[in-house]
């Protein structure tokens, strides 16, 4: 990562610190002036009960003062050098770790107490994009993209993710599914926006918003997600027949073993904001992937805790 990266992260950690400090200083004013309230409160009380201005006096004197306890506030997991060692390397492994595994950085950031965590940068695996969260910068472009071996058309894909979608291809033929190929991964910015002209083209603009990113929202951008097709010894169909076929059984019960998820899942238009695509294959990493699917989540809305995305805000 630059050097201003670095710095944001730096200054992420001491803005941390510095709003934790204002918590306590806050909690300890509050706590005296319930103190001060409630001597108040017995001081007048004996005072209407009280005989003589010598008896007042004595009340007072035997007022017991309350005992102010500071507690101190769990630390912010932001504050970790681990953990901010981690960010400003752009290291997801170190992070992970950091945290104390994937499950548990999973919660804090859908909880909203790791907000260091970077959920809109497109540099981590992780990173979300939907109809509500382009990418930024709008026209972001991966460092380096490889054409996978298993691939009968389009780009490639980002360097970290070659080698688990090619086990995955593999496994997949040899427990009997069948092959698989990539078609559509990689895309850029102008790539993503003449597929999208096409496709208004040939539906109409509110069909197209349901199978197609408008340019700068697409997951494609990333380097991260791959259209994938079934093939046979007669060749490969469509894209759209993936469901139908072993293949597709195949890769919505097992892609997570090898770092990807089904991104656009049945039923969850009204989240993700597309139609099902069970031929889009996400990588997100293996450890986050097993915890995508032990937990039975089918967004990353829904896993990152962050609010649905229909359509265009």
């Amino acid at each position: 990562m630059g050097e201003r990266r670095r710095a944001a992260a730096r200054r992420r950690a001491m803005r941390l610190r510095r709003t934790r400090r204002m918590a306590l200083a806050a909690g300890a004013l509050a706590a005296v002036v319930v103190a001060h309230l409630f001597v108040a409160q017995q001081i007048a009380s004996r005072d209407a009960d009280a005989p003589s201005a010598q008896n007042r006096s004595v009340a007072h004197l035997a007022l017991p003062v309350p005992l102010i306890e500071q507690v101190e506030a769990a630390p912010s997991p932001c504050e970790s050098h681990s953990v901010t060692e981690a960010i400003a390397d752009t290291d997801p492994t170190a992070l992970i770790a950091a945290f104390g595994g994937a499950e548990r950085l999973r919660e804090v950031v859908a909880e909203g107490a790791a907000p260091c965590v970077p959920l809109d940068d497109p540099a981590w695996p992780w990173a979300v994009v939907n109809k509500q969260r382009p990418l930024e910068p709008v026209d972001y472009a991966p460092e380096e993209i490889v054409a996978p071996p298993s691939r009968v058309a389009g780009d490639g894909l980002r360097p970290e993710a070659i080698e688990p979608f090619e086990r995955l291809v593999a496994a997949a033929e040899a427990e009997g599914a069948g092959r698989i190929a990539s078609f559509s991964a990689y895309r850029s910015y102008e790539t993503q926006e003449s597929t999208y002209r096409a496709q208004v083209g040939a539906r109409g603009e509110h069909a197209a918003d349901e199978i197609s990113a408008h340019p700068g929202f697409s997951e494609h951008q990333l380097g991260l997600a791959v259209d994938v097709v079934a093939c046979d010894a007669g060749g490969c169909g469509t894209i759209y027949e993936v469901g139908e076929t072993a293949q597709g059984r195949w890769l919505a019960d097992n892609a997570w073993r090898f770092g990807w998820i089904v991104r656009y899942e049945p039923g969850e238009t009204e989240t993700t904001g597309y139609a099902p695509e069970p031929w889009h294959l996400r990588y997100i990493g293996e450890d986050l992937a097993a915890v995508y699917r032990d937990g039975g989540f089918r967004s990353l809305e829904e896993f990152f805790g962050l609010p649905a995305a229909p359509d265009y805000g």
